[in-house]
């Protein structure tokens, strides 16, 4: 099965793992991805810490968590490549049409982030 279909088929949570310059790490909990295409990904961001941790250091971790009582799931490393702030471009790609912003997030700018799928492992083992 194509990665892509797997999340479009599977239930789930997941998080994304960013880290500064530095080092210092943070993790959010984010949607399934938007698909590209099989080597490239975008989440819709905020300019918080996730995104303000992309522009020193592009690499990130995702790790997606089937619902179930089983672990499994998938573990994405990945490497920003690019961005977009074109509202339009940013609705077009939305999971959930239409998306009512939430009040308290309405003026704050939104960014389209695109990643390349570097590896993907299972939520648990090395094996790809």
């Amino acid at each position: 099965m194509k990665l892509s279909e797997y999340f479009e088929k599977t239930e789930g949570r997941g998080v994304l793992a960013t880290a500064d310059s530095k080092g210092f790490v943070d993790v959010a909990v984010y949607s399934r991805p938007h698909f590209i295409d099989e080597e490239t990904i975008a989440y819709i961001m905020t300019g918080k810490l996730t995104h303000e941790n992309l522009k020193t250091n592009p690499h990130a971790a995702y790790l997606f968590m089937e619902k179930g009582e089983k672990f499994a799931g998938k573990r994405l490393y990945l490497t920003k490549i690019k961005e977009d702030t074109d509202p339009e471009a940013i609705e077009k790609i939305r999971w959930r049409k239409p998306y009512k912003v939430p009040d308290d997030q309405k003026d704050e700018k939104r960014y389209l982030v695109f990643f390349h799928i570097d590896k993907v492992l299972p939520l648990i083992g090395d094996k790809e």
